[in-house]
């Protein structure tokens, strides 16, 4: 196998580590890596490096951070490197001067069975709005955003115990096995893709936003769980409890409460709290209010009384 494929690699959350370390594990030569400037956090605002930056500067891999992907620097170190290849996990949109550089292509890891659930957060959708399946796929860029040809794609099931936790963590590693697949058949030349068949575009995965993650009791009691498991443990479901932001972490569907609007609910304030729903009804079983630790509902309901 040739090793000497020059790589270059795209990314900056926690998603993208594992890939870059499958990467330099197996003695692939990574030549550099791209991410995100560093960010400033906590009281002292001090600038934290991203997730893949730390892991890059632990296999002393050379790191660029640039705020513009188009400046005329950054072009010019890029074509530097004389990347044969560039992997994009996890990363920002990129102008056509930087994917159409390397002779074999830029190709990007997606967190959905393409072309269903394009866009930003594709795991949340796809439990959100009560799939049983998922998967990762990687293509080749092009112009528009998660539409390029598909090299290879792998399955990945949703169990209802699943929330985004715990699939992302399960994506993220199926994924990573995925990448080094793509990298060996394109060392290989042996890479055979296919275009995006539309009429499996079904759904759209767009950024989640905080009105995305406010619950509406209107809603059925299905419907409502799923948005709570798809938006748990971060950035987590919402709603109001005794005029307080109250974050909720997990729930279970019970039946409804007799004589109850949706959005009411029922405590014995001891063991159990049931909030009403447009069908059915939901029982809370980890929650936070505002200004408060994150609690199972027995420990929350001995210090709060509804």
């Amino acid at each position: 196998m040739n090793k000497d494929l020059r790589i270059i690699y795209m990314g900056t959350p926690d998603f993208a580590v594992p890939s870059l370390e499958i990467l330099v594990e197996n003695g692939w030569n990574v030549v550099a890596v791209i991410t995100a400037p560093d960010k400033p956090k906590g009281r002292g605002q001090k600038l934290i490096p991203s997730p893949v930056k730390a892991a890059a500067l632990k296999h002393e891999i050379p790191v660029l951070q640039p705020t513009n992907l188009k400046s005329p620097e950054f072009i010019e170190e890029l074509k530097g490197y004389r990347a044969d290849v560039q992997v994009v996990v996890a990363f920002r949109m990129l102008p056509e001067v930087v994917w159409n550089m390397p002779p074999r292509g830029t190709f990007n890891l997606h967190a959905s069975l393409l072309p269903d659930y394009r866009g930003a957060a594709p795991i949340n959708w796809a439990i959100i709005n009560g799939e049983e399946e998922t998967g990762v796929t990687t293509f080749f860029l092009k112009h528009e955003i998660d539409t390029g040809s598909i090299i290879y794609q792998e399955k990945e099931p949703i169990l209802p115990q699943d929330n985004i936790g715990s699939l992302y963590e399960k994506l993220m590693a199926r994924g990573s096995k995925l990448v080094l697949k793509t990298i060996e058949a394109i060392d290989k030349g042996d890479v055979d893709t296919y275009g995006q068949d539309e009429a499996k575009a079904l759904h759209h995965a767009p950024k989640i936003f905080k009105e995305t993650c406010e619950i509406d009791w209107s809603k059925p009691a299905r419907s409502i769980h799923n948005l709570v498991r798809g938006l748990s443990p971060y950035p987590a479901a919402w709603t109001t409890l005794q005029d307080k932001s109250c974050k909720i972490f997990a729930t279970e569907i019970v039946d409804e409460l007799k004589g109850k609007s949706p959005g009411e609910y029922a405590s014995d304030n001891k063991t159990y709290l049931h909030f009403q729903t447009g069908a059915g009804a939901l029982s809370i079983k980890e929650l936070q209010l505002q200004g408060k630790k994150r609690m199972e509902i027995q420990d929350f309901l001995r210090g709060n009384k509804l």
